[in-house]
């Protein structure tokens, strides 16, 4: 890596946190509370997609009504709170991370996690140093990413959009780059299919480093 100032904005699950057991395990328990039998991952993820109630659509024939929507959310996160605990960072996450604030760039975290649950997580793996800012979802879960992203560009101090890579798992994470002006890089390893990636029309990648190289391409 050569000396640069760009930043790169991490998604957090399926990104940085390779926590896809834990969701499946959360989401098929959510699944069996009102009668859905269980997907494998390959399904999941050719079927993702937020607002999490339309994700529901694609599986169920409709939309879930809102006490279904209600709680199937409460059933996800009460077993994803179970399971993730045994989930640990992406591999070359750590090296990444260093590497990257060693050669000049900055970099945070805008997740739709629980910004109160996001913070302590990413203390407790020690990298919180790593980052000029962390900010979690705030407000109910299961929308987009795009004005959490407005506000989480805002609050970084004046660091130019189009200086800025989003890196996340998710087609939200491209919308929501767009929505601020930032380049996009998406990952494979989380929520989507390769193929519903493409569909953004932004670089996709299959390592965490392929995206830091291409977050260095993209305004180098």
């Amino acid at each position: 890596m050569g000396k640069h100032t760009a930043h790169i904005v991490w998604d957090w699950n399926g990104t940085l946190f390779h926590d896809i057991d834990a969701v499946m395990s959360a989401t098929n328990a959510a699944f069996a509370e009102i009668g859905l039998e269980p997907i494998t991952l390959a399904r999941y993820r050719a079927l993702y997609c937020v607002p999490i109630p339309r994700f529901y659509e694609r599986l169920m024939g409709r939309l879930p009504t809102q006490a279904e929507w209600d709680h199937m959310d409460v059933v996800f996160h009460r077993h994803y709170q179970d399971h993730h605990i045994r989930c640990g960072l992406a591999d070359g996450a750590e090296s990444l991370l260093a590497g990257w604030q060693e050669t000049g760039g900055t970099q945070s975290i805008m997740s739709m996690y629980g910004h109160e649950d996001l913070v302590p997580l990413v203390r407790g793996f020690g990298i919180e140093r790593r980052f000029i800012r962390v900010d979690g979802r705030t407000g109910p879960s299961g929308g987009s990413k795009t004005e959490h992203m407005a506000r989480h560009l805002d609050g970084l101090g004046g660091i130019a959009a189009g200086r800025t890579v989003v890196i996340g798992d998710a087609v939200d994470d491209a919308v929501a780059a767009a929505h601020v002006g930032a380049h996009a890089v998406l990952y494979t390893g989380g929520s989507h299919s390769r193929e519903s990636l493409a569909e953004a029309g932004v670089p996709v990648v299959d390592t965490l480093a392929e995206a830091v190289a291409e977050a260095e391409r993209l305004v180098g």
